[in-house]
């Protein structure tokens, strides 16, 4: 693999943090340790280093970026969660349904869940929904949401998304240079979104619910 200047000052920045800090800088450090004028380039950046292999993402955390090097200091989480059953799966935390909350991540909790949820390929989550802004799509508060994780979604889709480092559920629409978040809520406003400005990516795509009625 061949990197250019840049990206590899980036990657050494990066190694460098995590090793003085045990944690991976956020994108605003990032971008600010580099004078970039938008969010923008720093994710360019660090798409092109996870394609590479030199990067891996935790997107349940704020400072979720680690060199591929520090992979064995998570080795046994990963061969936990890898040791699930079809029917068992993650249940990482809480998702707002409203106003963005941060996403807690409890990666020993799991959640069983009927094999037709997750019938497809791929890696898959649950959520607690904490709000109400989805509840004309039959999404309540307390509610447990199932997802495949993905980062990439189609117009209209109901997806998990970090902002800022934190996670809501809402339906997704993108523009050429606007990402919105839309409530299925007549009573709210969605939210508009500047990558450039924001910190924005998505953790998955709803495929399914679970709702307890005790």
């Amino acid at each position: 693999m061949a990197l250019t200047k840049k990206q590899k000052e980036i990657y050494d920045y990066i190694c460098s943090y995590f090793d003085k800090n045990g944690v991976a800088p956020t994108q605003k450090e990032i971008k600010e340790h580099f004078s970039f004028k938008s969010f923008g380039s720093v994710q360019r950046y660090i798409k092109y280093l996870k394609d590479e292999g030199l990067l891996e993402t935790d997107w349940n955390a704020r400072r979720g970026l680690k060199p591929q090097t520090k992979k064995e200091q998570n080795s046994t989480n990963t061969s936990s969660a890898n040791s699930f059953e079809e029917n068992e799966i993650a249940l990482l935390g809480d998702v707002a349904a409203g106003i963005p909350i941060e996403a807690i991540e409890n990666p020993t909790n799991t959640i069983s869940v009927p094999p037709g949820l997750i019938n497809k390929s791929g890696k898959h989550f649950a959520l607690n929904v904490c709000g109400d802004s989805m509840i004309d799509d039959g999404i309540l508060d307390g509610d447990i949401i199932i997802c495949r994780y993905q980062q990439t979604a189609n117009q209209g889709q109901t997806v998990v998304a970090l902002v800022d480092g934190e996670a809501t559920v809402k339906r997704f629409y993108k523009t050429k240079n606007i990402i919105e978040l839309h409530p299925a809520n007549k009573a709210m406003k969605p939210f508009r979104i500047d990558p450039r400005e924001q910190e924005v990516s998505l953790a998955g795509v709803l495929v399914g619910l679970i709702r307890s009625y005790e």
